[in-house]
């Protein structure tokens, strides 16, 4: 083969040869599936880790979309290695996977596969996933009954399993409550979309979808795009679920969200807060969002989805639904992920720092904070320090 991009179909042809697959894109957008056989080495790190490619008789690249691993092959090619572009990259491969996957035709085939899925969640990820599920439903009192709940579906891993947890909840619940499985497009491109449309089929989720142009109305905006975009999106579901006649919005946050949220705040934010198990909304009245993934560890949930060959998107925004989320020096912009990578930084020599970041919003002490908000009126210590003195001081 001469052309420097191969199709999927091309790559498993020279499969048996000394090949090697590689993922360069970066460690948030790997996280959210690999190529089966893949190994992961970041865009940036190619150069100073050329010596693990060689010995290979081929060297075949991969991002999300076949554009930085087209540039790395040609660069790696002028280094003397025998380096191809996977066509398409991730999102060409996932295209791949749907077109040998079950079809409409096979409805029993269809059926097996979820009842195994379901079947899982009751046996073998009891608990780590559906137990921790139901004590963050029972600890945060979520859930009542005659509830009708908007569950929130992006695409991604958490919100699936999300969905998949709660048709198991009101299977075995103890109480009656209804459930809308509901997907926003808010303007995902056309792969995005069937890739949303085949999971909900292969898992047995019901889903409701509406159009919304959110990526589009953000497109051009220069100052915090993605924030805008997060406070639209919240509004529109909120709006679709009041609609429907729900008076809950779930959304698929975990704990890992939770303590990168905490640390993002203090770091970034100069600020103290959490992200919270529930929120009764201020636009829209008695409507309350929840987050019962609250207890969920992210890595139980890759599990979940490797384990199972499940196959979700990722980040579908148009501004980083390109190849990486990355500058021209290949770093990454996202302030998550280097805070994800701070936390596992963290825990090598501690192997109870995300816990000790999660229960640290539990056991705040007022008596030694400077100062708090509380209602939006800001309290200072000084506001009643001779009086606490006069009580006992410490």
């Amino acid at each position: 083969m001469n052309n420097i991009e191969i199709s999927y179909q091309e790559y498993l042809d020279i499969r048996s040869q000394s090949t090697v697959l590689v993922d360069i894109r970066n460690d948030m957008a790997a996280g959210y599936g690999m190529l089966p056989d893949a190994r992961h080495i970041e865009i940036h790190q190619l150069d100073d880790k050329t010596n693990q490619l060689r010995g290979f008789d081929n060297v075949v690249l991969y991002c999300t979309k076949g554009e930085h691993s087209l540039n790395a092959a040609e660069k790696l090619r002028d280094m003397g290695f025998n380096a191809y572009s996977l066509k398409g990259g991730y999102n060409g491969w996932l295209t791949y996977v749907m077109s040998q996957d079950k079809t409409e035709s096979e409805d029993d085939e269809i059926a097996e596969f979820t009842a195994q899925i379901e079947a899982g969640l009751r046996k073998r990820y009891k608990k780590s996933l559906f137990s921790k599920f139901a004590k963050a439903i029972n600890t945060y009192d979520m859930l009542q009954p005659g509830d009708k709940v908007a569950v929130c579906i992006s695409g991604g891993k958490d919100s699936m399993l999300m969905a998949k947890l709660f048709q198991e909840l009101k299977r075995h619940g103890k109480f009656e409550f209804d459930l809308v499985f509901m997907v926003m497009d808010p303007g995902y491109n056309e792969m995005n979309r069937q890739v949303i449309e085949h999971n909900a089929r292969i898992l047995g989720i019901p889903i409701t979808v509406f159009e919304s142009d959110i990526f589009d109305a953000v497109l051009t905006v220069d100052n915090s795009p993605c924030y805008l975009c997060a406070r639209m999106r919240r509004g529109h579901l909120y709006a679709k679920a009041k609609e429907l006649g729900c008076n809950k919005i779930a959304l698929g946050h975990h704990y890992d969200d939770v303590i990168e949220t905490i640390l993002m705040g203090m770091l970034y934010g100069a600020q103290v807060q959490t992200m919270m198990p529930k929120l009764h909304s201020s636009n829209f009245e008695g409507m309350e969002l929840i987050r019962p993934l609250y207890l969920i560890r992210e890595d139980d949930i890759k599990r979940w989805r490797d384990e199972n060959g499940l196959h979700f998107i990722q980040c579908a925004c148009k501004m980083t639904d390109t190849c990486n989320a990355l500058d021209p020096e290949g770093h990454a912009y996202s302030k998550r992920l280097e805070v994800k990578n701070l936390i596992a930084t963290m825990k090598k020599d501690n192997p109870y720092v995300e816990g000790n970041i999660f229960k640290s919003v539990e056991n705040v002490n007022l008596s030694t904070v400077i100062a708090y908000k509380q209602h939006g009126v800001k309290h200072h210590f000084l506001d009643n320090y001779d009086s606490m003195y006069e009580e006992g001081g410490e």
